[in-house]
């Protein structure tokens, strides 16, 4: 999509090099991967969509890579308002999307730590890929004064905003469909949230629950007729109080947004972050949270914490269940 919006706005002048500017440009933000390299897993989560993903660096990137773009490019004559809108649209765009799966992002960093997430799409969605890629590849073959070139970029930017628009529409629909059956079952809840089950946007993902702990269960978008089966998991903050005061404990609730639970495995203390999801927990509802993080880990990594268990346990059955559920079966 980065390289459709290059392609739009300086492919005239630049020529397939917009594409591959447009594409680098839109990747700005993610500039923070940088802190893994220093800080500890806890910091590196909050700093991953951070400042490097708010409002304020947002308007500096643009100015700045604006007036960088204009001195190494004034053979292209094109102006600083050209550069400034192609910025704007890129960054723009990363913004716009992070805010839509369910990580979090410090959009008003630093002046707040309010984490911001809309749960509208999945991380890694292919059905909203498709058409740009699709687009892109069609503009590296088409040369550069091929009047069809128009046609595709315009393709590989508005397809993905009509899929978020319909992701949207479900979102409304499924938390509308979620809010009447959390009451109609007495489901006792202060908080709660919805989100799209890995690579789809049909069959989604439900937390809702208090301070004493959370009831989970999925439900597709083709059968909202039926009941959501709910597996409570408690809370156990009790198990937290000999740790609560640890600083990458109180980074782990920061970034956990109040959905979290917390176990024992064996003799180790278990944080579960529960925003991303079970192991495939559509085929087994009791299975392990994704984000499962080792506060007491002789021997065990918290490495790659936020997706190490995403696909541990996909298999024939597994991606037959995810099947049949996203169908309402």
């Amino acid at each position: 999509m980065g390289a459709c919006i290059g392609e739009a706005v300086a492919g005239k002048r630049l020529g397939k090099r917009a594409m591959f500017l447009g594409a680098l440009s839109q990747s700005i933000p993610d500039i923070d991967f940088v802190a893994a390299f220093w800080k500890d897993t806890t910091g590196n989560l909050l700093a991953h969509r951070g400042f490097t993903h708010s409002l304020l660096f947002g308007l500096i990137a643009i100015v700045f890579f604006s007036l960088l773009a204009e001195h190494f490019h004034r053979k292209h004559r094109i102006g600083f308002k050209t550069w400034t809108l192609l910025f704007t649209l890129e960054i723009g765009a990363h913004l716009l999307l992070d805010l839509c799966n369910n990580y979090g992002m410090g959009l008003f960093e630093p002046f707040s730590h309010t984490r911001i997430s809309f749960n509208t799409i999945y991380v890694a969605d292919p059905f909203f890929s498709v058409v740009p890629a699709i687009a892109f590849t069609a503009l590296l073959i088409l040369k550069r004064g091929d009047y069809k070139r128009k046609r595709w970029w315009v393709t590989g930017v508005v397809a993905p905003l009509f899929y978020i628009i319909y992701c949207v529409f479900n979102k409304i629909t499924i938390d509308t469909h979620t809010r009447y059956a959390l009451r109609q079952n007495n489901v006792p809840f202060t908080h709660y949230l919805t989100t799209p089950t890995p690579l789809n946007n049909w069959l989604w993902y439900t937390v809702a629950g208090d301070e004493k702990g959370y009831y989970v269960g999925y439900q597709s978008v083709f059968d909202l007729e039926g009941k959501i089966n709910l597996t409570f998991f408690p809370r156990n903050d009790s198990l937290l109080q000999p740790v609560k005061d640890h600083e990458e404990v109180q980074k782990l609730l920061r970034f956990s947004q109040g959905f979290y639970t917390v176990e024992k495995w064996h003799d180790t203390l278990v944080f579960n972050d529960l925003r991303f999801g079970q192991i495939v927990g559509w085929h087994n509802p009791h299975e392990a949270f994704v984000f499962h993080y080792f506060l007491q880990h002789p021997g065990e990594s918290n490495r790659l914490v936020v997706q190490r268990g995403r696909f541990a346990k996909w298999d024939k059955e597994s991606i037959r269940s995810l099947y049949r559920k996203i169908l309402g079966k």
